[in-house]
C-alpha cells in the first residue's frame, strides 16, 4: 500500500453547511454567515514522518534550508529600514526563546529547520509522530500538491473546528481550559517563563494525544498553528458580512495588515503549545493569526484538505 494512498485514508469527511464565522473580538469582527461545501480533511496535522516521506520522494528543500533573499526581505519593511547584517542572511528560522525584560521572544537561529526544529543540535529522533514545524506557507503548499490535496480555506478550517456546534468557544466546548485535566496542548504555567506541563513535553506532543472534536479531528486546538490558504486582510470580514451569506469564501484578493502594511500575510489557525489565556488565547475556534508566507517557526505547521465526493453512504447534502 503506497504512502499516498495511506494519506488519503487518514482523512475525515466534513459534511459542509452554514455557520456563523468570526466573533466580536479584534480582527475576528464582525461575525458573519458563511456556507461551505463538504470536503475531506486530514484527521491530524502533517507529521514529521509524513513530511519526511515527501522530501525523500521529491528532494524538496524547504524555505528555512535556503538563505533568505535580501530583496524579498526589504520589500516587506518600511522604506528606509536598514538591511539586516550579512551574517544573518543564512539558512535559518525562528525559534521561541523568552528573554526576561524583552517582548521579542523569537530568535533567528542558523540551522533551524524542519529536520532540526530547535537548531543544529536538535533532531527528529523520538518525535516522528509529532506535527512537522518550521514549515513556511510555501512549503505547506508544495507538500499539499504532492499529496494531491490543498490547504484549507480559513472558512473550511473554522467550520471543521466548530463541528456543528454554533455557540462553541473552544474545540472541546465552552468550559475554560483546565491545567488539571488539559483538553489540548497549550502553555501551562506562567507565560512565557515558567512551564508546568505534566505530559512530559515542553513543545509539541504526538498527534492524537488529546481527544478529537466531534468530527474526529485531532489537534484543532493547540500543538501547532496551522496554515490556511487565505491571504490576510483586516477589513475582509466586514466585506464578507455585507453579502448576507458568503458561499465558499477563499479569502481577500489583497493582503493588508495595518501593523506591517508593506508585508504580505497569510492566515493560520488553531493556536499552539505557546498559547496561554493571559497572552494569546489563539486556541479559541474563531481566533486568527497572520504571518508572512516565507516565515518558518517552531510552533507552526499545517494540515490538508481535499475536494472530492463524499463517502458512498453519505448524501452530499447531509
Amino acid at each position: 500500500m503506497s504512502l499516498l494512498f495511506m494519506l488519503l485514508l487518514e482523512m475525515v469527511w466534513i459534511p459542509g453547511g452554514e455557520f456563523t464565522m468570526g466573533s466580536d473580538r479584534g480582527d475576528e469582527r464582525p461575525a458573519h454567515q458563511v456556507k461551505v461545501d463538504g470536503f475531506w480533511m486530514d484527521e491530524t496535522p502533517v507529521t514529521n514522518r509524513e513530511f519526511k516521506a515527501f522530501v525523500d520522494a521529491t528532494g524538496y528543500v524547504t524555505t528555512a534550508e535556503k538563505a533568505p533573499n535580501l530583496e524579498e526581505i526589504m520589500s516587506q519593511v518600511p522604506p528606509g529600514t536598514p538591511p539586516p547584517p550579512k551574517e544573518q542572511l543564512i539558512p535559518a528560522s525562528l525559534v521561541f526563546q523568552p528573554i526576561k525584560g524583552q517582548r521579542n521572544w523569537w530568535e533567528w537561529r542558523g540551522g533551524a529547520n524542519w529536520k532540526h526544529p530547535l537548531g543544529p543540535n536538535s533532531s527528529l529522533a523520538g518525535i516522528e509522530d509529532h506535527p512537522v514545524v518550521q514549515i513556511s506557507w510555501l512549503d505547506a503548499v508544495a507538500y499539499a500538491e504532492w499529496a494531491g490535496k490543498r490547504l484549507p480555506t480559513e472558512a473550511e478550517w473554522e467550520f471543521a473546528a466548530r463541528a456543528g456546534r454554533k455557540e462553541a468557544i473552544f474545540v472541546w466546548g465552552n468550559e475554560e481550559f483546565s491545567e488539571e485535566k488539559p483538553q489540548a496542548n497549550i502553555w501551562q504555567g506562567t507565560f512565557p517563563y515558567k512551564s508546568t506541563k505534566t505530559n512530559g513535553y515542553f513543545g509539541t506532543t504526538p498527534v492524537k494525544t488529546y481527544a478529537p472534536n466531534p468530527y474526529k479531528l485531532y489537534d484543532m486546538a493547540g500543538n501547532v498553528w496551522e496554515w490556511c490558504s487565505d491571504l490576510y486582510n483586516i477589513s475582509y470580514y466586514g466585506e464578507e458580512a455585507k453579502k448576507g451569506v458568503s458561499i465558499n469564501p477563499t479569502g481577500p484578493l489583497k493582503s493588508y495588515d495595518p501593523e506591517e502594511p508593506w508585508a504580505i500575510k497569510r492566515v493560520h489557525r488553531g493556536g499552539s503549545f505557546l498559547c496561554h489565556g493571559s497572552y494569546c488565547a489563539g486556541y479559541r475556534i474563531s481566533a486568527r493569526m497572520k504571518t508572512a508566507p516565507d516565515t518558518s517557526l517552531n510552533h507552526l505547521g499545517f494540515r490538508c484538505v481535499k475536494t472530492a465526493p463524499p463517502p458512498q453512504n453519505i448524501a452530499a447534502n447531509d
